[in-house]
């Protein structure tokens, strides 16, 4: 069984910046791709971001390219969204996963996920 944790949601100003962590635990962490996900209020949950197992190869949605930044750390077994220059439109509650495929950027892709955190921005 995989658990996968977020943290590091809030309340922030556009302009500022978070960073979202994701803890994972239950198999072998640095097999898989890992990937953040968001879901807005009234809104189907659609993709953010995606790494390799490696991390060394990225994907990103183009309403995040160049203000997000996934990254993971094997050893932790960590995988972390920095979000800059946030706008109001990233409200929403984002979601890590864990996909045995790469490039996964549909929800059908991904075996596992956490419970999500909410990310407020305001004006």
């Amino acid at each position: 069984q995989v658990q996968l944790v977020e943290s590091g949601g809030g309340l922030a100003q556009a302009g500022g910046s978070l960073r979202l962590s994701c803890a994972a635990s239950g198999r072998a962490f640095s097999n898989y791709a890992m990937g953040w996900f968001r879901q807005a209020p009234g809104k189907e949950r659609e993709f953010v971001a995606t790494i390799i197992p490696s991390g060394h190869t990225t994907r990103y949605a183009d309403a995040v390219r160049d203000r997000f930044t996934i990254s993971r750390d094997n050893a932790k077994k960590t995988v972390y969204l920095q979000m800059n220059s946030l706008k109001t439109e990233d409200t929403a509650v984002y979601y890590c996963a864990s996909s045995p495929r790469f490039p996964a950027t549909w929800t059908n892709e991904y075996d596992y996920w956490g419970q999500g955190t909410q990310v407020t921005v305001s004006s």
